[in-house]
Parts: structure tokens; sequence; C-alpha cells
């Protein structure tokens, strides 16, 4: 069979999408296949009661690279959002991230210094370098914040304890001794106002688009029928788990339309003791300041990954690192597919990361 397209792009997600539209800009022509039975990974946002629903958990976009920022913008407008979670322990509320509100809430203390000595007070109980995430996470904020806001979310997260954890998971977390809740320090932050389903259809306009499409069973087909894959998938699958699956953390959520104008009062609240099954509630239309009469949320809760659930976060310890070395040696014999995204590279990014690496990865091509 003859070559129909130049690439064949495996994932309608953010990494395809962007790939699909430089490479359509150059000239190519381009073929993208989804196994899903809609566009945008898992940045796809469904509109429900006039409200944009994020499916696969909260996405708030922000970046410090105004070059991803202006990319993005061409295809959506995006509102003035401002990441502030509330995080609840037994009852309690403590602003995110962490602060002097915290610390005012957790203390009574609004002063920082005063504040600066308690942490580096308790910091003292781990001498040395940190091995684990528990230590990590004393280190930086003190055992008083680990115990209350980290760890009961971080197990409930990561379904191990955080002794067992390695401290670069916890490593950037963000520590600010001003009454500043939001949660980012990028300069550019927002939600695009229709959804992030638009900017991917925005991005994906007159590109030839499959939906419902494994690519796994019709291997042989889409390999013939192109020049280039671009694969975005699950790297161990690719390779027929040849030696063994990776491990990830997969996500489920309990969503319900409810018949009042506001539940919670904030987009995320963190559920930050175990006692609480789910660590997270999103109510999805204060990501758009929304005035509709019925709001929706989604309780979200962290389970084990097993093949056929939806892999969301790699779990990045030394086992499945060394697995994933064997997998990433593979790929630098085969010159017709490149590999990118968050399965592709095992690795989570966040979405300002995704396009900046597929903007570069499509510039090579």
């Amino acid at each position: 069979m003859s070559n129909k397209y130049d690439f064949l792009i495996v994932g309608a997600g953010l990494y395809g999408a962007v790939m699909a539209q430089e490479l359509k800009k150059k000239g190519y022509k381009v073929l993208v296949i989804e196994k899903r039975n809609h566009i945008g990974g898992n940045v796809y946002t469904e509109n429900i009661e006039g409200i944009d629903v994020h499916k696969y958990g909260a996405h708030i976009f922000h970046t410090n690279d105004e070059t991803v920022w202006n990319y993005i913008n061409q295809f959506a407008d995006f509102n003035h959002y401002v990441n502030c979670p509330i995080a609840v322990y037994n009852g309690k509320l403590f602003n995110l991230p962490f602060n002097m509100n915290t610390f005012y809430q957790m203390w009574g203390q609004s002063e920082p210094n005063k504040v600066k000595a308690i942490i580096a007070s308790q910091r003292q109980e781990v001498d040395g370098q940190a091995t684990n995430l528990e230590e990590q996470a004393i280190q930086l904020v003190g055992r008083d914040i680990y115990e209350t806001l980290i760890k009961g979310y971080t197990e409930k997260q990561w379904g191990r304890s955080c002794r067992e954890l390695p401290p670069f998971i916890i490593k950037r977390l963000p520590v600010r001794f001003t009454f500043d809740n939001n949660y980012f320090n990028d300069c550019y932050q927002g939600i695009p106002i229709n959804g992030y389903t638009s900017i991917i259809e925005n991005m994906m306009t007159d590109i030839d688009l499959h939906l419902k499409t494994d690519y796994f069973e019709n291997r042989d087909f889409y390999n013939d029928m192109c020049e280039h894959i671009v694969y975005t998938g699950p790297i161990d699958q690719f390779f027929d788990y040849c030696y063994g699956p990776l491990d990830y953390r997969s996500l489920r959520f309990e969503t319900e339309v409810l018949d009042m104008e506001n539940y919670q009062g904030n987009a995320v609240f963190n559920f930050t003791d175990t006692s609480v099954p789910y660590t997270r509630i999103i109510e999805h239309k204060h990501f758009n300041f929304g005035k509709q009469k019925k709001t929706v949320i989604s309780k979200e809760y962290s389970e084990e990954w097993t093949l056929g659930k939806e892999a969301y976060y790699p779990v990045n310890d030394d086992k499945n690192q060394a697995i994933y070395k064997m997998y990433l040696q593979k790929t630098k014999n085969l010159d017709h597919v490149s590999f990118g995204g968050r399965l592709g590279d095992y690795k989570y990014y966040n979405m300002d990361q995704i396009i900046k690496l597929a903007l570069d990865a499509s510039s090579k091509l």
C-alpha cells in the first residue's frame, strides 16, 4: 500500500494537537487517530448545564514562557482565574499554597520572622539530606504543616506511606512568607473561556482525525499508510510490555449536577485527612466565574493503576525508572517513530511544558 500521509499522530491530546498543527503548517499531510471518543486527552472539557467540566481533573494553565503563552492564545481567549485552593483537615480550613494566611491559621502567628522561627525549630527534627518525602516535607515546612496538610493527602494520592516516596516529589512545594494565596508563581495564568476542548478543535482544523480508533488493533495498516509516526501513548505498550508494564497512579471521578448555585465557593478544595476517602472536590463553574443556576462538582479519588485504566501519574521510583530506560533505549533504533507527551516520555508534565516540547520536536521533523 502506498503511503497516504506524511505523519500519523497517535493520540489527540495536547501534545498530539500541537504536533498536528505545526506539521500541517509545514505543508505535511497529517492523520491523527485517537482511541477515546473525543479529542483533548486529559484536558478535555465537556459542557454540562452551561459549565465547562474538566472531565479528567482540574487543569489550570500557567507559565512563565512568553512564547508558549503567545502560542496558546492563538487558539483561545483566557480569563484571569488565579488558583487559590483551600485545604480541609478535620473540618478546619487552611489556605494553600503555604503562606502567611496558612501559618496564621495553623499557629496564630502573623509575623514572618516568628513563623520562620517555628519552622526552623521543627526542621531540626531531620538532620542531613532527606531520604524520603516525609523528611523532605519536614525540612521544608516542619512537622505541624506536614502532619496537617501534606501527609494524609499525599498518602491518599500515591497509595503509599510518605516514608516510601522519594523526596523529589515535594521539592518544588511553594512556601511563602507573604499573605499571597496564588498557588503559582508564573507570570501568566488563566482558564480558556470556551474550555480546553475548543483549543484542541482550533488546533486541529482541517486535519484528518479518526476517533474511537485504537492504533494497536490495526497497527500494520497504520504503519503502512505513513512515513513517520508521532506516538503519544504509553511507551511500554508500544513495545508490547516486553520489559513489563510501568507503574502509574490512576484517578476516579464522581461527578454530580447539583440544584444549587454554589456548593463550596471555590474551584478546588483539598481534603488532607485520611478519614475522607477522596483527595479533592472540584466545583467547575468557579474556573470561569459562572453564574449558572446549577453547579457541577467532581470528587476525585486516587487509586492503583492496572492495565485498562487511565494512566495519570507515573511512579518515578528507581524500579520504574530502570524499566523506562530500557524502553527508551529501544526507541533509539526507530528512526521513523517519535515518542512524546506524558505517556510517551513516562514523565508528568504541566501543559506549558507539553506545548514547549511539542514545538521543539515539530521543528526538528
